[in-house]
């Protein structure tokens, strides 16, 4: 009987986990920013952003020649409860299939709805062997209350350094969220090479509406937020956007709210030594919309996770392991040498 009643909590158990798992990975429900994906190697990252009360406008990504497309991905944010609406990518129908629901109870509207496309297979073909620079794409929208778009483009290059880009999404955390980018060996501020850039994606923002940022304990900024993406003059909804990336320069630290555009560097607030970079994203008054967190770090890097291992190098043998193949070559010619 005692072996019964066992059997049946490990099967209760394991019901329950799996029926856990099925409920969170079919739920549109969420409010914190997690890692979509992280890509290790020689890599590059363009972010751009548009809004516009008229729906239609233009949305950019930054490759340059030679490099070639490994992932493209379409956000679009809505506000007011709204379900997501149309859109469409140089006329071309974009299916989200992830939609994170970020509730906001103490404020209307109750929710900010943010989805996400794999858009690749519309981007590579337009970039990969063209030119180089600015490749403009044709966005509109159907609802009035979409804030507007983020395009999000991964892209390769045997030139560069090899670095880290990981892309954070879902919904800012009432209480914040945090990153941790490990490193698996100390870092050094100081070499020229090094570099660590983080730069957000933000809806039904305008009007000092702001969010705060540190990094490793220390304040990067307070005003971060604004419409800085919109292609209106107006302070409307339904155009109320910013991303960093395409034309915006890295923010200062602790800028005015004009003068942050959404993109930082981070190396500032990296200590020599450290192998950790934690960075802490917050709404205090709980009315942005914090959809996206994209990174571009030096080197191997693990997000909320512990670096990845790098695989051993194709090396010259060991002086040892040169002996060992010279004496089995000798044995075989002796061999050879016997039978004839």
């Amino acid at each position: 009987m005692q072996i019964q009643k066992q059997l049946f909590n490990r099967v209760g158990y394991l019901f329950l986990a799996v029926a856990v798992s099925i409920i969170l990975s079919t739920s549109s429900a969420w409010a914190a920013l997690t890692v979509f994906q992280t890509y290790t190697g020689n890599y590059g990252l363009s972010t751009d952003g548009f809004g516009s009360t008229t729906n239609t406008g233009t949305i950019s990504a930054d490759v340059p020649v030679g490099a070639t497309v490994v992932a493209a991905y379409l956000y679009s944010a809505t506000y007011g409860d709204s379900a997501l609406g149309t859109v469409t990518l140089n006329g071309n129908p974009v299916t989200f299939t992830s939609n994170y629901l970020n509730p906001i109870p103490s404020v209307s509207p109750t929710f900010f709805n943010t989805g996400r496309s794999d858009v690749t297979s519309i981007v590579a073909p337009i970039i990969n062997g063209g030119p180089g620079g600015i490749y403009n794409f044709t966005v509109t929208e159907s609802l009035d209350a979409t804030d507007g778009e983020a395009l999000v483009v991964v892209y390769s290059l045997p030139s560069l350094p090899t670095a880290t880009v990981a892309i954070l999404d879902g919904g800012a955390a009432l209480g914040g969220d945090t990153t941790s980018i490990n490193f698996a060996t100390p870092l050094d501020p100081s070499d020229p090479a090094f570099f660590a850039e983080m730069r957000i994606g933000d809806s039904f923002s305008c009007c000092s509406q702001t969010s705060t940022i540190t990094v490793n304990g220390t304040q990067l900024t307070t005003n971060a937020g604004n419409n800085d993406d919109s292609a209106d003059p107006s302070l409307s909804n339904g155009n109320l956007i910013t991303v960093g990336g395409i034309g915006d320069p890295l923010s200062p630290t602790n800028p005015a709210y004009d003068a942050d555009h959404e993109r930082y560097n981070l190396v500032p607030f990296v200590n020599a030594g450290d192998t950790t970079i934690t960075v802490n994203t917050v709404n205090p008054s709980n009315d942005d919309n914090i959809f996206l967190a994209a990174f571009y770090v030096s080197g191997a890097a693990g997000f909320n996770e512990p670096p990845p291992v790098e695989p051993p190098s194709a090396s010259v043998p060991e002086p040892s392991s040169m002996l060992l193949i010279g004496s089995g070559l000798s044995a075989f010619w002796f061999f050879r040498r016997k039978m004839a």
